[in-house]
């Protein structure tokens, strides 16, 4: 019942979460952001532990092990980024330089 409510709702008084605080934490595990209030102004945010570790950098593995996984996942090829940029690149001779 209040978990539909809290869907709906993002923003959410102190008062509001001491009350309800048990269906509000199982919304936010579903992957609602809750902010808190106090007197109508933010004070603080509720979000689950994946989307923190995501925002902190302190998800597992690190930079590297996700450039990896990409290029073993991904065919750059078929991206064509060279196509994507061939356009944008100024192709014209720069300007003569005395060496």
């Amino acid at each position: 019942m209040y978990i539909t409510m809290y869907m709906k709702r993002r923003r959410l008084s102190i008062a509001e979460i001491r009350r309800n605080l048990a269906s509000v934490v199982r919304s936010v595990e579903k992957g609602d952001v809750v902010e808190l209030t106090r007197r109508g102004e933010p004070v603080a945010v509720l979000l689950s532990a994946q989307d923190y570790e995501r925002l902190t950098g302190r998800a597992k593995g690190d930079l590297w092990e996700a450039i990896q996984s990409f290029r073993e996942s991904t065919d750059l090829r078929e991206l064509d980024i060279g196509g994507v940029y061939r356009d944008v690149r100024d192709r014209s001779p720069g300007r003569r330089v005395k060496v």
